[in-house]
């Protein structure tokens, strides 16, 4: 049987969203094994002057445990 997990993530860039999003998977896969699947459940951006300063992104993430 396999039992899988589900955490919630947050992650910013300076670049996009995608970038955001691969930032949040690659830390978290220096420390959790067997990410299997990652949710966009939230996207926004802060703005400074009138433009996009940070694309941030929430993340549902799903590892199986061992």
């Amino acid at each position: 049987m396999t039992v899988v997990k589900v955490i919630e993530v947050m992650s910013s860039s300076p670049k996009s969203w995608e970038d955001a999003t691969a930032k949040a998977i690659a830390k978290a896969h220096a420390s959790l094994k067997n990410i299997r699947s990652a949710w966009v459940q939230d996207q926004s951006v802060s703005i400074e002057k009138g433009k996009i300063k940070e694309y941030r992104v929430t993340l549902k993430l799903s590892f199986e445990l061992q």
